[in-house]
């Protein structure tokens, strides 16, 4: 059996202890690791030794009992979340580290959330038992609360074949067929095991181990119950599909695909497909591997329910899907700043360019964007902690000294009312007109296409360019240059020339049509907001409801548990991205406050946003709402309010 495990927790809950325990205990490694010893197996990157942090989401093979299981270490610092989200996608199971002193926090709360959300089978692991101050029961009551009310301790409940009963009667509550079995004393150890498989599977029961990472307690027996409760079903005999959850480029500049095998086989020299219909690449697979850690073993063919990386594919993207597993990821983790990147000579921008975009084939989240007006390079980024560690990366990886503006927030575009959009794009010896419906979608949609033109106006090729040029790049919203998103784009209608139109011609008149329609709608300025929980001594609770409002925050009913408080509700990022340091200098150091990505909404302070960001629509290089007929053998230009007059199709 191949099963594939991810480990994750809150920054210092013991994670990284715990997984070198792991492979210890299954003789992957002869020397246990350690953080502070910065000599951690995971933790094999020099950034990561010295900052005593988990930055990127390395993966280590061991076996148990048989069984084969592929071991994915995640970042805990809520900076390389994207990292970390990117690695759920492709798990069998997860174990959760939740320390037994502190209970859980911030970041325990996002991982479980994403978990939840793909209903990822979780384990948790109770740590740090044996430190002053440490409370299981307290810890056990903290998840139960925050997390999920169906944990179970399992932690001695297995032994010699039975198990105990308070976990049996748990799971008789949850199971007709126990429950009927366990009344009449006839609930034995196989039935009780596989109704717990068949729980924990569907996600509808958590088990919770205990122990010491550091003190190697309870380590070997959570081993045993992952080899009990851990099941896995893959088809080798179906056709090869796999999941992409990682790029990387090895020393010598070879790009690496790393991937979850979830059907079917694959070997050495076959084609491998990926992308969707005209979009669609097949190439050949120049060398599998199989990593542990920093090394790797060159093998020849791997079978579904493998992690493993593969050489010769030079497009496919994190999150895409290989052969016939054509999903692709929605990621949820997504930067809400933005910063400059800043080099001196000799660095020519091209250099520095080609360096990000290696690293945003990496991490897509940095989402590098050349902005050709002004002669930047900017990047998406979680934090002033990531902007640290991709200094210290490009410096090493590439030799090239950077530096980072202040990050800025990243705010998006949007539009309240449905117009059309047309756009003509005629100089001598060209020719293309489009017309296209723009309407407001929902929040989170992005930019939604639909296609109404028939094929008797427009041919389905050049149907075809007008999606792909919509979908090519983000587009310059009116108010300040932002991004537009959330509408919905239909085509209408358009017409081609047999003779004068060429490559780029499409793109033109789609991109005139879409900002002639933006002239004429109702557009708003979005900004990124936090789901926040804030936690505090009642004593507090006033002062913190007056700096939510002060924040344009709203916040539902605050809760009470003895002297304690709870509030959660919505804030902008861009008044609450440093209340987490207010909020330990108010209470000193007792209060918690957790934040995660809230979706996009209307800009709390629009006008002094605009004022600010000083976008001229009319001296946009890229965009122009304007579209050009011809007259005479002359191409005119003819302002948008008055374009509409004279399309062809009109």
């Amino acid at each position: 059996m191949q099963i594939t495990i991810g480990v994750f927790a809150h920054v210092d809950a013991g994670k990284t202890t715990f997984a070198e325990q792991l492979l210890y205990h299954t003789q992957s490694i002869r020397q246990r690791g350690r953080v502070d010893h910065k000599d951690a197996f995971l933790d094999s990157h020099e950034i990561e030794r010295a900052r005593g942090i988990t930055v990127f989401a390395d993966q280590a093979v061991f076996t148990y009992r048989n069984n084969t299981y592929y071991m994915i270490d995640t970042p805990g610092h809520v900076d390389f979340s994207p990292e970390m989200e990117r690695a759920i996608q492709v798990l069998d199971y997860a174990i959760l580290i939740v320390s037994a002193v502190e209970g859980v926090q911030g970041h325990t709360e996002t991982v479980w959330q994403l978990l939840h959300k793909h209903r990822v089978p979780t384990f948790f692991f109770l740590n740090k038992t044996d430190r002053t101050g440490a409370d299981m029961e307290k810890a056990l009551a903290d998840i139960r609360t925050h997390l999920t009310p169906d944990v179970c301790l399992i932690t001695g409940q297995f032994e010699e074949g039975r198990i105990g009963d308070s976990l049996l009667e748990q799971l008789a509550e949850r199971d007709e067929r126990l429950l009927e079995s366990y009344l009449e004393g006839a609930a034995d150890y196989m039935l009780g095991l596989q109704a717990m498989q068949g729980m924990v599977n569907a996600h509808r029961l958590f088990p919770c181990a205990c122990g010491s990472a550091l003190q190697d307690v309870g380590i070997t027996d959570f081993l045993d119950q992952l080899h009990l409760l851990a099941d896995t079903k893959y088809d080798e005999q179906a056709p090869f599909g796999g999941r992409v959850y990682k790029i990387r480029h090895d020393e010598n500049g070879n790009r690496l695909t790393f991937t979850k095998a979830i059907s079917g086989k694959l070997r050495l020299r076959d084609e491998l497909c990926y992308g969707y219909e005209e979009d669609r690449v097949c190439e050949k697979v120049t060398q599998l591997r199989l990593y542990n850690g920093s090394k790797y073993q060159a093998i020849d063919e791997v079978r579904a329910g493998a992690l493993f990386a593969v050489a010769g594919l030079s497009g496919a993207a994190v999150g895409q899907g290989l052969g016939v597993y054509q999903e692709k990821a929605e990621f949820e983790m997504v930067p809400t700043m933005q910063a400059k990147v800043i080099f001196d000579p000799p660095w020519n921008v091209k250099e520095v360019l080609q360096a990000f975009r290696i690293l945003d084939a990496e991490d897509p989240s940095l989402a590098v964007v050349w902005e050709e007006t002004v002669q930047e390079i900017h990047i998406h980024v979680m934090g002033l902690i990531q902007l640290e560690v991709l200094q210290q990366l490009v410096q090493e990886r590439f030799g090239i000294n950077v530096r980072f503006g202040a990050p800025e927030i990243l705010y998006k575009e949007t539009i309240l009312s449905t117009v059309n959009g047309y756009g003509h794009f005629e100089p001598l010896k060209h020719y293309a007109e489009v017309h296209l419906r723009l309407e407001p979608g929902e929040r989170g949609s992005g930019l939604v296409f639909e296609n109404a033109c028939h094929a008797d106006d427009l041919s389905v090729g050049n149907q075809n360019l007008v999606r792909t040029h919509l979908f090519e790049r983000d587009h310059h919203g009116l108010l300040t240059g932002s991004p537009l998103t959330d509408v919905k784009v239909t085509l209408l209608t358009g017409r081609a020339h047999n003779k004068h139109t060429h490559g780029g011609d499409f793109r033109e008149a789609t991109f005139r049509a879409l900002r002639q329609g933006l002239e004429k709608a109702d557009n708003i300025l979005l900004e990124p907001y936090y789901q926040f929980k804030i936690k505090v001594e009642l004593d507090h609770l006033g002062r913190v409801l007056s700096d939510i409002q002060q924040a344009a925050g709203q916040f539902d009913p605050p809760e009470t548990v003895g002297n304690q408080a709870v509030i959660t509700g919505r804030a902008p990022v861009a008044t609450m991205m440093q209340y987490a340091a207010e909020l330990a200098a108010i209470t000193h150091g007792k209060g918690a406050f957790h934040a995660t990505f809230g979706g996009y909404d209307r800009c709390h302070n629009e006008q002094e946003v605009i004022e600010r960001k000083g976008y001229r629509k009319d001296a946009d290089p890229l965009y122009t709402s304007s579209s050009i007929f011809c007259a005479k053998g002359v191409g005119y230009t003819v302002p948008w309010d008055e374009a509409e007059a004279k399309m062809h199709l009109l």
